[in-house]
């Protein structure tokens, strides 16, 4: 490969590698959770991905132990208050409102609407796995064309303890058997990485040890196919997808997230139900994180 070329270090790490562009969430020390920063920052990198001519394929990872431990609800860097530049969508800002208004026009930007659009950038992106792939992070591996993960990865969507009926980007039905995907929002139980290659979910189990030189290895093959034809039989398995009702699931699904919600908001201490990081850990019988470990 060529001398590869780096961004500034921040949230999100951007890295070309000959003609793979390398996407690297940069959070190790809170498990990848995801804030708004860094989910801003993985449109940024996107958007550079899709506009540099020499990048054909790009690769979603995650730096240190874990992919993503799912959306940031308890790192002192948290900042689901503050207001950002929207991009997915025309939902006013949601900093200045309260209630269902105020989360229902924060999660329609960074959660379902930057997903939709990051599953339609039109080079194929492969999600490089390993550690915890949990809530959140699941809408970052699905909206990827082909996962392989290490054999040390595992996948979960406990939210339902919440209350609530999966993450924002309810895909589960489409990436695994919808009894496999009731088993796994019922129970919250982990999904090993040779499970979700079992149930389809996942492309490639590989040593851990391997899995970066694997990921590059598939994804300079696909580079030798031509441009315009990855991006047209993308958007053609994308179109079959949405046939099958995947786009329109979404939104039904994304409504019924908010339903709980707002039923969490009126009889409960908060919209999770008051199951902070601590209580998820504390009835998934590990024990409470290190301030510097707490994610969602």
């Amino acid at each position: 490969m060529s001398a590869a070329r780096t961004a500034p270090s921040g949230p999100v790490r951007y890295e070309r590698q000959g003609p793979v562009a390398v996407v690297t969430m940069d959070r190790p020390d809170y498990r990848n959770a995801q804030n708004s920063a860094m989910t801003y920052a993985l449109d940024r990198a996107f958007y550079r991905a899709a506009d540099d001519d020499e990048a054909k394929v790009v690769v979603l990872a995650g730096a240190g132990k874990h992919f993503s431990a799912g959306h940031d609800i308890g790192t002192p860097e948290r900042d689901a208050h503050l207001p950002f530049d929207r991009k997915a969508g025309l939902w006013w800002d949601h900093a200045d409102k309260e209630g269902a208004e105020s989360r229902y026009a924060r999660e329609s930007e960074v959660y379902l609407g930057m997903c939709r659009r990051w599953r339609e950038l039109p080079k194929p992106v492969i999600a490089a796995v390993q550690g915890a792939c949990v809530a959140g992070g699941l809408m970052l591996a699905w909206v990827c064309d082909l996962i392989v993960a290490s054999e040390d990865a595992f996948f979960a969507d406990p939210v339902v303890r919440m209350g609530i009926p999966g993450v924002e980007y309810f895909a589960h039905p489409w990436v695994m058997p919808p009894r496999i995907a009731k088993e796994f929002l019922f129970t919250g139980d982990r999904m090993s990485a040779r499970r979700a290659y079992e149930v389809g979910m996942v492309n490639r189990v590989v040593p851990r040890e391997q899995l970066d030189d694997i990921v590059r290895e598939l994804a300079l093959r696909i580079a030798e196919m031509p441009r315009l034809g990855l991006a047209l039989t993308k958007r053609a398995v994308n179109q079959a997808e949405d046939l099958q009702g995947l786009h329109t699931g979404l939104d039904s699904v994304f409504g019924l997230h908010h339903l709980a919600h707002a039923h969490n908001a009126e009889v409960a201490r908060d919209p999770l139900a008051g199951m902070d990081i601590h209580a998820m850990r504390q009835h998934s019988g590990t024990r409470p994180p290190s301030p510097r470990e707490a994610s969602g």
